[in-house]
């Protein structure tokens, strides 16, 4: 399965993600992660990156999606992928298919920007290895303090209001969009993401059936 995941910022879809890599065994292909990687392995679409990081420019959507083709057409790829961050516009979802990507499903997490906002405003991030949690839903066993690796759990910056807010104009401005383009292409499921992590994700798999 070749798949893409869509949703606001704080809708879900990474954990969606993450659960739906570990049940199939699909990679999950961050556009953030494989643009670091191919700039240390030092392959030529990374140098290519590297140019732009290093102006402190955005990289521009042929060079991503040339690193991307580069990352799918890997072993680890050739069973299916979850793209988690890409395409985040219409312009790079047509680069996607001028470039051959073959998408089987598009899974759209839909949860209201309200409840969204108030999500946010609960979520906590281990400043040292990343672990999500949830003041109300899940917290971490001892406060401020990761159960994973035991570094400060924390607010991101990017998680209060008036960032989220922010955040959420851009998505429905640039993002949002996407929607109608894979619902075009009859490739498009979308799914209302739950309070329960379990419920949004048998939702997930009962639209990927």
């Amino acid at each position: 399965m070749k798949l893409i995941f869509l949703g606001a910022p704080g809708s879900g879809k990474g954990t969606q993600a993450e659960v739906v890599t570990n049940k199939y065994g699909i990679p999950s292909v961050s556009t953030g992660n494989i643009l670091r990687e191919a700039v240390k392995n030092g392959t030529k679409s990374g140098l290519e990156a590297k140019k732009y990081m290093d102006a402190g420019d955005l990289v521009p959507d042929s060079v991503v999606i040339g690193i991307l083709k580069d990352k799918i057409a890997g072993d680890d790829c050739k069973n299916g992928f979850i793209l988690d961050g890409f395409p985040r516009t219409v312009a790079q979802a047509e680069a996607l298919e001028e470039m051959g990507v073959e998408i089987d499903k598009v899974v759209n997490i839909s949860v209201a920007d309200e409840k969204i906002a108030g999500r946010m405003g609960d979520r906590r991030v281990c400043q040292d290895c990343g672990a999500s949690y949830s003041v109300t839903y899940k917290p971490p066993k001892a406060e401020g303090v990761c159960d994973s690796c035991g570094g400060k759990v924390a607010q991101r910056d990017d998680d209060k209001p008036e960032t989220v807010k922010s955040r959420l104009a851009i998505y429905h401005d640039k993002t949002a969009p996407l929607i109608g383009f894979y619902e075009k292409r009859g490739k498009l499921v979308t799914v209302e993401g739950q309070e329960e992590i379990a419920d949004t994700s048998k939702l997930v798999f009962a639209a990927l059936e």
